[in-house]
């Protein structure tokens, strides 16, 4: 028999794909083609998503942070300043006191009534401005409440000086001199000491401004934004994800604005720092140098034969003025220079009468009367100034605040266009 060779079964056909086996197919073909294994999407865009929530979220934060801490910094910069401006008013009303009190004591009996006027508005304004200052700064409180007791010392001193000086007794003088230096080693000391603290927080203050900071906070989300934009478009084969690009768009745009914004203000401390500040601080230092020289002068006169030593001390206080007057006050500064120069001839030739009669004269071209006028014009120069930089200081908290608050809202706006991105990534998958 002939048999028949067996030949092989065809092969069956492929079933159709179902819809499971296409939505697999579907899912299959956002993954990249290199990835070798299945990649759990839905997991890695909460991750993505989480990351960049983070970056607006933490950029806002900080930003914000910096932000606050700034405008805080330029108002604690204007209240320092303006610390700064009545302390030193405080030195130059007492020895403004100081020399009315001097001088006035050369005339010998009752003092001049104006004179004596004069010294009590002084020393009550001192006192004013202390109770004053330690309203304004907590910190100085300790030290304003001795310098309020140096003060009673001395105006104490100066009321038994006088009362010896109406009986025309020489311990009169002892007084007055203890009263001088009971002044300038308790008192002037103390207010040395608050000057320097309120100006060194005032200068750290107007240091507060960070530009750099802002931009380099934004720079640092945007990259993370464009990092996470890089993962997605990856997957999904699109370079850019419209809610990714928006989020670190509103970003760059609060990081500049923000920065930008603190540059200026950076920019604008320098020049109030450099400037209206100096001035002021210049001005109220010339003007206390100069009514401790005119006391001094007074002092020479007062101590017969010590003329040489005090004039030693003038000659201190004169190059402190020298080195602070400003032009408006420099001419003023120089008339009374050459009043006094005069007045030390007569005295060093042995005409104390006539030395004392030009010292406390009050008429045109006298000592008195040309340093009543630099006096007044550093007055002025030391308020105007100060005021200015105190009000540079605190001017923008506007502008800041609204920046603030953009950036607040910026921040939320960019957290959500990263969600919406994401979510429309995520639909796409499902």
């Amino acid at each position: 028999m002939t048999q028949t060779a067996s030949q092989p079964a065809p092969a069956p056909l492929p079933a159709p794909a179902g819809p499971a086996q296409q939505g697999r197919a579907t899912h299959a073909s956002v993954q990249p083609a290199s990835t070798g294994f299945t990649e759990n999407v839905p997991r890695l865009l909460t991750r993505l998503q989480t990351i960049a929530i983070t970056a607006c979220v933490v950029f806002g934060v900080l930003a914000v942070t910096v932000q606050v801490l700034s405008w805080q910094a330029n108002g604690r910069a204007a209240a320092n300043t303006e610390q700064v401006v009545r302390v030193q008013e405080v030195q130059s009303l007492l020895l403004r006191a100081d020399a009315l009190a001097t001088n006035s004591f050369l005339v010998g009996g009752l003092e001049p009534t104006g004179a004596r006027a004069e010294y009590d508005d002084a020393v009550e304004r001192a006192l004013r401005l202390v109770a004053d200052a330690a309203e304004a700064q907590p910190a100085d409180r300790a030290v304003l409440a001795d310098l309020n007791a140096a003060i009673t010392d001395y105006t104490t001193a100066v009321t038994q000086a006088r009362d010896y000086n109406r009986q025309q007794l020489p311990i009169g003088i002892a007084y007055l001199n203890d009263a001088g230096t009971s002044l300038r080693t308790d008192a002037l000391p103390k207010l040395d000491a608050l000057v320097d603290a309120n100006a060194e927080r005032a200068v750290d203050e107007m240091d507060a401004q960070h530009p750099w900071w802002l931009v380099g906070l934004g720079l640092l989300a945007v990259a993370v934004l464009l990092w996470v934009n890089q993962q997605v478009g990856r997957r999904f084969r699109r370079r850019v994800n419209v809610g990714l690009a928006l989020a670190a768009v509103i970003i760059g745009v609060l990081a500049l604005a923000t920065g930008f914004h603190a540059y200026l203000r950076d920019d604008d401390n320098d020049s109030l720092r450099d400037g209206a500040y100096r001035e002021a601080v210049a001005a109220a230092t010339a003007r206390t140098a100069g009514n401790d020289a005119k006391a001094r002068e007074s002092q020479g006169l007062i101590n017969r034969g010590a003329g040489v030593t005090y004039e030693a001390f003038w000659d201190e206080q004169a190059a402190v003025v020298d080195d602070n007057t400003t032009r408006s006050t420099e001419g003023l500064w120089g008339a009374y220079v050459q009043a006094h120069r005069a007045i030390r001839d007569l005295d060093d030739a042995g005409d104390w009468d006539g030395a004392v009669a030009l010292a406390t004269g009050t008429g045109a071209g006298s000592a008195t009367a040309a340093l009543d006028e630099f006096d007044a014009a550093t007055a002025a120069v030391a308020a105007d100034q100060g005021e200015r930089a105190s009000d540079g200081f605190g001017s923008g908290g506007g502008v800041a605040l609204t920046l603030i608050a953009l950036t607040i809202l910026g921040a939320l706006a960019a957290a959500g266009a990263v969600t919406r991105g994401i979510d429309l990534r995520r639909k796409e998958y499902q």
